[in-house]
């Protein structure tokens, strides 16, 4: 029989795939779950895909990868898509697509699966990574094709005894160690507050403590590494200023984006740890750089953003830019003070070997030449137009 490996959740979609795949296609099943910091049960998941039929499981830790190789790329790039999503689950598709690949390639399986509805981004983050690393896979999208409501779903489940957890909340919610996405429900409506029980990551700014914490963070060329003085690999580091932003309230996000596929969706997300450093990060380079590398790095990053969002993580124009990025990146060293308070970061402080501010020995005195020539030509302007006029 030939294989098909699916990147399994241990939800109702995903379960439920593991047989419709088998009854639809013929395929044995591998499921597959990548460990980017969702916090799950990670072996009840496992032991629940061998149940509802997958002939093997895995269970990869990707969690310093996920950090490494694309959480602080991400931080370089100053990437916040739209100005406010800082792409938490954006960045790990193409991890876990990549993943896909390899345990297929490792199986020898002919096929790969997802779970994304015809809908999202998501399906596009991993059709266009899986296409270009394995353009012989073929790629199924059961949610998208079989297009079964829910309740049709749990008919299914029933008909063939797979065990369905009860949902405790009607949210769709998918997390990793940069941010909590929740979509879904009430948050359907645009126009509605968010309800109190969306939020688990951070303290409703409202009950937040009423006296300010401040965290100095260090960045070694554009990557954070220590924490008030303690140095931090990478997930403990930013696991640990989750903790201590949301705290305070700190990374909550409400706005309405524009999705891959055309739509508008109201988006809410949990994010304390990358607000932080994002907004750190981009204070230390405008301590630091040129005037005019800051002002073609914001177009960089721009880019860089959109590109990751739009599922072209595997667009060589994305390297091209990080090349650029990297080079900036050499000066990006120091310290910057941050003062959390009631859902609200703060900078307040920042040091660098490599700060670019005011020189002691300015000469104040050359101030009146440079403004003459720096305004010839406006004046030259308004000089004309009078005699025309």
């Amino acid at each position: 029989m030939e294989k098909v490996v699916l990147a399994y959740s241990g939800g109702l979609d995903t379960s439920v795939m593991v047989r419709w795949l088998k009854e639809k296609y013929g395929f044995e099943v591998v499921t597959v779950i990548v460990d980017v910091g969702q916090q799950e049960d990670l072996k009840a998941i496992e032991e629940k895909a061998k149940l509802v039929g997958a002939i093997k499981h895995y269970t990869i830790d990707a969690k310093k990868e996920f950090i490494e190789n694309f959480v602080f790329p991400a931080i370089k790039a100053n990437a916040l898509y739209e100005g406010k999503y800082p792409l938490s689950s954006a960045l790990s598709r193409p991890l876990i697509a990549k993943k896909l690949v390899e345990i297929a390639r490792k199986e020898e399986a002919s096929a790969v699966a997802h779970g994304c509805t015809g809908r999202g981004n998501d399906q596009v983050r991993f059709e266009v990574t899986i296409e270009a690393l394995a353009p012989d896979l073929k790629i199924i999208a059961p949610v998208r094709e079989w297009k079964l409501t829910r309740e049709e779903e749990v008919e299914y489940a029933k008909k063939y005894g797979i065990h369905i957890t009860p949902k405790k909340h009607p949210y769709s919610i998918d997390q990793n160690l940069w941010g909590r996405s929740i979509e879904c429900g009430p948050l359907d409506n645009p126009n509605q507050e968010p309800p109190k029980d969306v939020f688990e990551w951070t303290a409703n700014p409202e009950e937040a403590p009423d006296k300010p914490e401040y965290v100095t963070v260090r960045f070694e060329e554009g990557i954070p590494t220590a924490i008030n003085g303690e140095n931090m690999d990478g997930v403990e580091l930013i696991s640990s200023l989750n903790k201590i932003a949301g705290k305070h309230g700190v990374g909550r996000i409400d706005h309405v984006e524009d999705r891959v596929v055309g739509l508008k969706s109201r988006e809410v997300y949990e994010c304390p740890a990358a607000i932080c450093l994002i907004e750190a990060h981009k204070d230390l380079e405008k301590l630091v750089l040129t005037r005019h590398e800051l002002m073609f790095k914001e177009w960089v990053d721009l880019y860089w953003g959109w590109l990751v969002y739009s599922g072209l993580w595997v667009e060589p124009l994305r390297e091209d830019l990080e090349a650029f990025i990297e080079k900036t990146q050499e000066r990006v060293s120091g310290e910057v003070r941050l003062k959390l308070y009631r859902g609200n970061v703060m900078v307040v402080g920042r040091s660098s070997p490599f700060s670019l501010h005011l020189e002691p020995e300015y000469d104040q005195s050359i101030a009146s030449g440079f403004i003459r020539l720096w305004g010839l030509q406006t004046k030259s302007f308004h000089l004309k137009s009078k005699r025309e006029r």
